[in-house]
């Protein structure tokens, strides 16, 4: 199985920027791609940005330009998430998920909240 654990999430006022990462552990291989995705209060869940394993990249279109996402290369276990230009509308629980061939992972979220 895999695990992964996300930080980096707090408060921030409009206009600031936050970073967020998402670390593997356990047996990650066979990856097909990973991605952020949030919500909001009374909200669905929804993706934010995904990468393939190829390194492809695409954006919701709100967060384009403001957000990157990232991860490392070298070993493929760290995703990164920096957030530029906050809104108070980018206010959600943010998680991380890897598509593996054994499976579809989950981590457990953290807040970003965007307030003055």
């Amino acid at each position: 199985q895999v695990q992964l654990v996300e930080s980096g999430g707090g408060l921030v006022q409009p206009g600031g920027s936050l970073g967020l990462s998402c670390a593997a552990s356990g047996r990650t291989d066979s990856i097909y791609g990973w991605a952020w995705y949030r919500q909001a209060p009374e909200n669905v869940r929804e993706w934010v940005a995904k990468i393939n394993n190829e390194g492809n990249i695409v954006y919701r279109d709100s967060v384009k330009g403001r957000f990157t996402i990232s991860r490392d290369n070298a070993k493929n276990t760290v995703l990164y998430l920096q957030m530029n230009s906050l809104k108070p509308e980018d206010t959600a629980v943010y998680y991380c998920n890897l598509v593996q061939a054994s499976g579809n992972f989950w981590g457990q979220g953290t807040q970003v909240t965007v307030s003055s």
